[in-house]
């Protein structure tokens, strides 16, 4: 069936930002904990949201530990944030061919906007879905059936992308079909161990999908 809504994962997916979330999360551990995390040990914390990371390390200081993750994250935003190869091509394509977007995002909303806006990725995409927009963060479907009801879309002619299993899933349970990105910080294997509909070599693999 033809493919009419695109629903995105945003880090890791459209925009480079896993060196900037590695350095934020060993400047935390750093200060929280006397526990040496390698770059290995810190990428099974990307995806999920930052309160339920936290909460695997020290379950008493949360609240803590995620001012001075996202102090530390928004210092350093803009020196380390880029797209993907293609991600404003491919993206300013879809929109011009009138496919409706949406974001849907583990990140607090502001910060996903400030993103966008940095990437000039923002004027593609009036629906954001962030953390703070939601009860249940991915995999719960949640944030995947609000980013595509602000469509008008329906879950057999929607797509979720992510380069994370929260995305894939979240996409699962909504009953939308899924995309994997090859490009994900955990690998392709991993990408493929999801079992996701597609896996993309490149962001532009999206313009043959949707002209199917």
């Amino acid at each position: 069936m033809t493919i009419k809504t695109l629903l995105f994962d945003l880090d890791g997916t459209l925009i480079d930002s896993n060196e900037l979330i590695i350095e934020s999360f060993k400047h935390t551990l750093q200060q929280y904990t006397d526990q040496e995390y390698q770059r290995e040990d810190i990428l099974k914390f990307i995806g999920p949201p930052l309160r339920d990371t936290f909460e695997q390390v020290l379950p008493d200081q949360v609240d803590e530990m995620m001012q001075t993750y996202r102090e530390h994250n928004l210092a350093n935003h803009d020196a380390y944030i880029q797209m993907y190869d293609g991600v404003y091509e491919t993206i300013k394509s879809l929109h011009e061919k009138g496919i409706p977007m949406a974001i849907v995002t583990t990140k607090i909303r502001s910060t996903a906007i400030k993103g966008l806006e940095l990437t000039g990725l923002d004027e593609f995409f009036d629906v954001v879905i962030g953390l703070d927009d939601v009860n249940q963060a991915k995999p719960d479907p949640e944030p995947v059936l609000k980013g595509m009801k602000a469509l008008d879309g329906e879950a057999e002619t929607t797509l979720m992308i992510g380069d994370n299993s929260h995305d894939v899933h979240a996409g699962q349970h909504a009953g939308t079909k899924t995309a994997g990105v090859s490009w994900s910080a955990k690998g392709r294997e991993f990408i493929e161990w999801l079992e996701p509909d597609y896996v993309l070599e490149h962001i532009s693999d999206l313009l043959k999908i949707v002209e199917e």
